[in-house]
């Protein structure tokens, strides 16, 4: 009997040819592999395989870029979007120290500017989520790509869950414990900006994926860019460390600048209780936090110069102190 190969093999057996011959895909063959992927056209053994080949090797900006592209090309986009000034992705959860980040985006959104969050939660358990917190604030979830239009148009703001951007890449990214590892998944996933933002944050763990992410966002011809080591791999800025921040600006070299640390003393200890309550206190000025003020602060400063908002690092800081100090306390009680 002679078995024609699957379609799907080829791009196992490019990964699988061994140290001296394999390579990595290239930006066509990586979006047609994603394509088949989200199609159902790959049998799960070749999924598997794949993904854990791609892990092995570590991913390129081409397979990045490719896997983006051909995400989006499967997804359900509404032909009238509005203008979204910030794509920002949450797929990391927070297990050491409160999401602070998400006062540092409803700030952002609070002083005019629209954001497009998404991301993913319940992948890692004792982790608190985006999503729940979102919801405590009074920020509803959104549950189609409609839906989130029609939020930012409301009031500048909406968060999706990545399996209503696609079930399927939600089903693969939850395969962690079955593998063991995280999936190449979570790296594509915080770059698919479905609403076209002109300014994409990312936020990394392993600081060694900085250089493939801003080669990504070169290859997608994103406008803006910057992704840096986040806490606990959040877009959230360490304010005890320095923070290396790599930006792009459409096809043009990255530009690497070295923030440096907030606070005096490196170490931060852990937060035994994370009450997400303490977001709320923070925000309307019942807690009193360093911590908690350089982290929101300083993760605003990133955001305004990676838009363009601030010539320097030192107008950024300036920049967000203001925009910090300008929030409305009621944007949130009137939220829930």
């Amino acid at each position: 009997m002679h078995h024609e190969p699957h379609p799907f093999a080829k791009f196992v057996a490019i990964l699988a040819r061994g140290k001296t011959k394999q390579r990595h895909l290239t930006l066509e063959e990586s979006e047609e592999a994603i394509g088949m992927i989200l199609r159902g056209e790959a049998l799960p053994e070749q999924i598997g395989a794949f993904l854990m080949l791609l892990r092995l090797k570590e991913e390129a900006p081409e397979e990045i870029a490719g896997f983006t592209l051909g995400t989006r090309a499967t997804m359900d986009i509404p032909s009238d979007l509005p203008p979204v000034d910030i794509d920002w992705s949450s797929y990391a959860g927070k297990r050491i120290q409160l999401p602070w980040y998400i006062l540092s985006v409803l700030a952002l959104v609070n002083a005019g500017y629209s954001v497009f969050m998404h991301g993913t939660e319940g992948h890692t358990p004792g982790r608190v989520y985006t999503r729940e917190v979102l919801e405590r604030l009074g920020f509803p979830v959104a549950g189609s790509l409609e839906e989130a239009a029609s939020q930012i148009r409301a009031r500048r703001f909406a968060y999706v869950p990545l399996e209503v951007l696609s079930p399927t890449l939600r089903h693969l990214i939850e395969l962690r414990p079955i593998f063991g590892l995280r999936s190449p998944v979570h790296s594509f996933s915080r770059m698919l900006n479905p609403f076209t933002a002109e300014t994409m944050m990312l936020g990394i763990f392993h600081r060694g994926f900085m250089d493939i992410h801003a080669g990504a966002a070169r290859l997608l011809n994103q406008p803006r860019m910057a992704v840096f080591r986040g806490e606990g791999g959040e877009i959230e800025r360490r304010p005890n460390k320095p923070t290396q921040v790599w930006m792009t600006q459409g096809d043009a070299e990255p530009v690497v600048e070295n923030w440096p640390a907030l606070l005096p003393d490196p170490r931060q200890p852990a937060d035994e209780v994370m009450d997400i309550g303490g977001l709320e206190r923070f925000w309307h000025g019942d807690l009193e936090d360093a911590y908690a003020e350089a982290s929101v602060v300083g993760t605003i400063a990133v955001t305004l110069r990676a838009m363009g908002k601030a010539a320097s690092i030192e107008e950024a800081e300036t920049k967000a102190r203001d925009l910090w100090a300008a929030r409305d306390p009621r944007f949130l009680s009137a939220a829930a």
